[in-house]
């Protein structure tokens, strides 16, 4: 569920302005799960642009204390998620961790790294929102330490039906500062796409594994 309408159009237009998000219906990317792609996002860019980091980091603030009031453990997904959850945790003055997407093979064999307190109630921070697995995969692993999970915020969210039946299954909410209806309707005000393109951006996020068979 998207936080805030403003919010997402200013999102959308950073992530285009500084190439976090390159859209390219011609020339289609391919993703690690093989799908083609006439899009392809790397929130991580945002970390080096000062102002654009801090605004997705107040606008995250601002997500969690309206939706997430009783937030008391800011938790990043490995690895992308991790810097953008630190920022919050310390603008919310929250404690943090991080979950690996399996436990370490030496040492003391964590998965979960830092600190939790059982019972604590519990934001997981994600990047990007494809199909949602790899948000969702980290809840068992907290709750296994104890934690309460109140929710996921992310940056970004494709709008996959798939995505929205994993976290109705997960009894999970979850909630992103932008998606790709914003996106597209800023690209095309911005002239990044045209027009004539709307029909196929459109059509790839209703089914995006069969769309690279037609392109």
């Amino acid at each position: 569920m998207l936080y805030n309408a403003e919010i997402a159009g200013k999102v959308a237009e950073y992530l285009l302005q500084i190439k976090a998000i390159k859209i390219q219906p011609s020339q289609p990317f391919t993703w690690a799960s093989g799908w083609k792609s006439p899009i392809y996002c790397d929130n991580r860019v945002t970390l080096s642009y000062p102002d654009i980091r801090a605004f997705i980091k107040e606008s995250f603030c601002s997500l969690i204390r309206d939706r997430f009031s009783n937030a008391e453990l800011i938790a990043g997904v490995a690895t992308a998620g991790i810097a953008q959850g630190i920022l919050v945790a310390e603008g919310l003055k929250l404690p943090f961790v991080y979950v690996r997407p399996e436990a370490k093979k030496h040492g003391r064999g964590r998965q979960v790294e830092g600190e939790v307190q059982p019972g604590q109630k519990t934001v997981v921070m994600e990047d990007l929102i494809s199909t949602g697995k790899s948000a969702l995969a980290v809840l068992q692993p907290l709750r296994n330490e104890g934690c309460k999970i109140l929710g996921v915020a992310a940056t970004f969210d494709y709008g996959f039906e798939t995505a929205v039946e994993n976290f109705k299954k997960n009894d999970c909410r979850l909630y992103s500062l932008s998606d790709y209806e914003h996106l597209l309707r800023v690209a095309l005000r911005l002239e990044y796409i045209q027009p004539h393109e709307l029909e196929t951006l459109r059509a790839w996020r209703l089914k995006p594994e069969k769309w690279g068979e037609t392109v």
